[in-house]
């Protein structure tokens, strides 16, 4: 007799990590049971890969930022002396290691648009598709931080919608190369002839446009995906139609169910308005677990976390988010007084998320409240506790699964793993099993490649003319 659960709604977890020291929860790293000093060990990752495949998490997903957070004081000096994402180390190099020790588990790594030319770049992507055989995606950002433009020698980042429009065309050139250039056939691999590649049946991509002119061929043979799966974070109106247009998973950061709800129906929507279906996209909330085995236990480890908070590496952060300039304000400032109306909104909001909308709130507390868990709402509970809120979560809100960000690594995930995973099968909503394949078909059910009503379908080459 089939199982009465087997065809629930299947929760989706992915971890979120940043090749870092401090990345959502600053100030925790001087916690005794955290490793993430070890972020520029590859045994930190490998046994961070394990640790997730065992939990069967869909993937592994990997912040990144190129340059300080230096907003705060107009300087690099508060994030490194907090360590607020400040050393970071490129996230790329890490995942073939990761692949190795691992056979399911996918890699969503984030890579920006603005400072790298496609085409190396698009050789990068290729290569890392063929050495995890297509568990690999791609989280495109277009950045957000001056001081990386700063650093590569431009005056200030591009204005956000041209942001938006560089990085339109930046995939249109990815997509060339990996989805039109190769047929599926180009490799013969023929040792008597002593041909390896059928040079008719690889072709130049011709792309010139507004920002790149790239005329030749692809240099990588068609990997198991050609185009990693595409994940996305940007929630304004350019950044959400952007994300119907390409994206296949979606990063949102939300601190109320109320904005969750808000946010997954407008990002379906605007897959719908973009030829697509509104469930194309798997949409991930951010979310920050302290679990143990009993709900006292559970809240008894969220108190000690809270010693450990660091009040400057999360305004560090916060003033980066914001684009403002949190060392201007006092610590014991109420945030009332502070005339900044993108503020104030969202201190309600986290007001609201933390139950405390009846109180004043100041620097000092705001702060605070970011140092477990950032940005993101944190559950605190039993696994069986936790499963529960999860579950309503996703049943109230439309989202497919979580991102979870670690208060301390790898405790965060082992405790997950440990709690709250069995608890979750227990509902019938967690799989029990991977799904053989590769990442865009563990995600999706549909296959290796695009669907056809994917903006990328276009380039192809069996939907070409004469191909």
């Amino acid at each position: 007799m089939p199982d009465a659960t087997s065809n629930q709604r299947k929760i989706l977890f992915n971890a979120f990590d940043m090749n870092c020291v401090a990345h959502q929860s600053p100030g925790l790293w001087r916690h005794p049971d955290d490793h993430a000093r070890d972020y520029n060990k590859l045994s930190y990752w490998t046994n961070l890969a394990q640790i997730l495949e065992r939990g069967l998490f869909d993937g592994l997903f990997i912040a990144d930022v190129l340059g300080p957070y230096d907003v705060y004081g107009s300087s690099s000096e508060a994030a490194l002396t907090s360590g607020a994402q400040t050393p970071v180390n490129d996230p790329f190099l890490l995942v073939s290691a990761m692949a190795a020790v691992t056979q399911n588990l996918g890699f969503g790594v984030t890579a920006g648009t603005a400072y790298e030319h496609p085409y190396p770049f698009a050789r990068r992507l290729a290569t890392l598709d063929h050495l995890t055989e297509g568990r690999v995606g791609w989280n495109v950002v277009t950045g957000y931080l001056p001081s990386a433009a700063k650093n590569i020698g431009q005056d200030d980042q591009m204005e956000h919608d041209e942001r938006y429009n560089h990085a339109d065309e930046y995939l249109d050139v990815v997509y060339k190369l990996l989805e039109s250039s190769w047929e599926d056939d180009a490799v013969l691999y023929d040792k008597e002839s002593g041909v390896f590649v059928d040079h008719t049946k690889v072709h130049n991509i011709e792309h010139e446009g507004t920002y790149f002119k790239t005329p030749g061929i692809a240099v990588t043979e068609p990997s198991p995906q050609r185009t990693p799966v595409i994940y996305q974070a940007g929630a304004s109106t350019r950044g959400r139609a952007f994300a119907g247009k390409h994206a296949e998973a979606v990063f949102i950061n939300s601190p109320t169910d109320e904005l969750i709800s808000g946010t997954v129906k407008k990002i379906r929507q605007a897959a719908i308005d973009a030829g697509r279906d509104g469930g194309d996209v798997k949409i991930f909330s951010m979310q920050t677990i302290v679990t143990g085995a009993t709900d006292e236990d559970a809240w008894a480890k969220y108190r000690e976390l809270t010693q450990y908070v660091d009040p400057l590496g999360g305004l560090v952060l916060m003033s980066g988010w914001m684009g403002a300039d949190f060392s201007k304000f006092e610590l014991d400032e109420p945030i009332g007084e502070i005339e900044s109306n993108a503020i104030q909104s969202a201190v309600e909001t986290f007001k609201k998320a933390s139950g405390d909308e009846g109180n004043e709130w100041t620097v000092r507390q705001l702060a605070e409240w970011c140092g477990v868990g950032g940005f993101g709402p944190v559950i605190i509970g039993s696994g069986e506790t936790v499963a529960k809120e999860l579950v309503r979560i996703q049943d109230e809100t439309d989202v497919d699964g979580f991102n979870l960000a670690y208060h301390i690594t790898p405790g965060t995930f082992e405790d997950i793993v440990e709690y709250v995973v069995p608890e979750l099968q227990k509902l019938g909503r967690y799989k029990t099993e991977y799904t053989e394949g590769t990442l865009r078909n563990k995600l999706h059910g549909e296959g290796d490649h695009f669907k056809d009503n994917h903006y990328a379908s276009k380039f192809i080459l069996r939907n070409r003319v004469n191909a």
